[in-house]
């Protein structure tokens, strides 16, 4: 797509670092990884939740929920990330009209966000805090190569610190745009932080080693998000305290289940840790892949 003056560009400002910048080698990468999940494609499947962290961690990760979509249809990605560096207790809504990746540019849907805007419910992000954030330019290489030749518009929304209340009311409010099948979701998050830099080091010495412990606790959670049912999965964050950086995105993406008319089940797909953690100094990230697919 061309630029034009007027666009305000979100650059890629993770590549060269948390990826590779070099389009060749990235759209390599990836084919790579979604080739070797072996996974076919199915216009049944309306999104996915899949990890953020750079790609030598996480990216072969990823590849197990991006790999299943049929661009063919879908005319709208609809982003939903957490936030790192910046508190807001609402969603905030991206002020770029581009958002730029080193394989082709990803234009935002001014129109959506517009309609999003009007309902006073979101904030507008400045470009410097969209820039600074990772959780959803992770996922847009492999938007960018799953949506190549098929035009596609993004809408992304930084999901902040929600009270339970805030995340059913966005999952009510974002609901009618899942029944929509020309629309599809990205949810962002990865799973256990664990170790003293991430002040969280609950181990069940039950489970056997220190990563055992962590994969009993992760699967946990994984088998209550399949459930659908975001009630549980608010119980099991206040019981279990796991450190998951994007469960409010998947908070409010469950409560859009509860709420539209289509019948769809989160499945998931592939389960990593950054590194098997032995010793008590030890830390690891764990990732998990998911597809939201029609039920029936």
């Amino acid at each position: 797509m061309a630029r034009s003056a007027a666009d305000t560009i979100r650059r890629a400002t993770h590549a060269g670092s948390w990826y590779t910048d070099n389009a060749k080698k990235l759209g390599e990468e990836l084919d790579g990884w979604i080739g070797a999940t072996g996974l076919p494609k199915s216009p049944d499947f309306r999104g996915v939740i899949a990890p953020h962290a750079g790609y030598s961690y996480s990216g072969r990760c990823a590849a197990y929920a991006f790999a299943n979509i049929e661009p063919e249809n879908i005319s709208r990605v609809f982003l939903l990330g957490p936030s790192h560096h910046y508190y807001t207790p609402k969603c905030a809504l991206t002020r770029a009209t581009i958002y730029s990746t080193p394989l082709g540019d990803l234009p935002v849907d001014v129109e959506v966000i517009e309609e999003l805007k009007a309902t006073g419910k979101f904030e507008l992000m400045d470009l410097h805090v969209d820039e600074a954030e990772h959780s959803m330019e992770m996922h847009l290489p492999y938007l960018a190569k799953v949506f190549h030749g098929h035009p596609v518009k993004v809408v992304p929304i930084l999901v902040g610190s929600l009270n339970s209340e805030n995340e059913a009311m966005y999952g009510r409010l974002l609901a009618k745009y899942l029944d929509d099948p020309r629309n599809f979701f990205s949810v962002s998050s990865d799973f256990c932080h664990w170790g003293a830099r991430f002040h969280f080091m609950h181990y069940d010495k039950k489970q056997g080693p220190i990563h055992k412990s962590i994969e009993t606790l992760d699967r946990m959670g994984i088998d209550i998000i399949e459930t659908g049912n975001p009630d549980s999965f608010k119980d099991y964050l206040q019981r279990c305290g796991n450190t998951i950086c994007g469960r409010h995105p998947i908070s409010v993406f469950l409560h859009m289940l509860k709420n539209c008319s289509t019948k769809v089940g989160i499945r998931f797909l592939r389960y990593e840790q950054s590194s098997q953690c032995k010793s008590m100094k030890d830390s690891s990230v764990s990732y998990a892949s998911a597809v939201a697919k029609l039920d029936g």
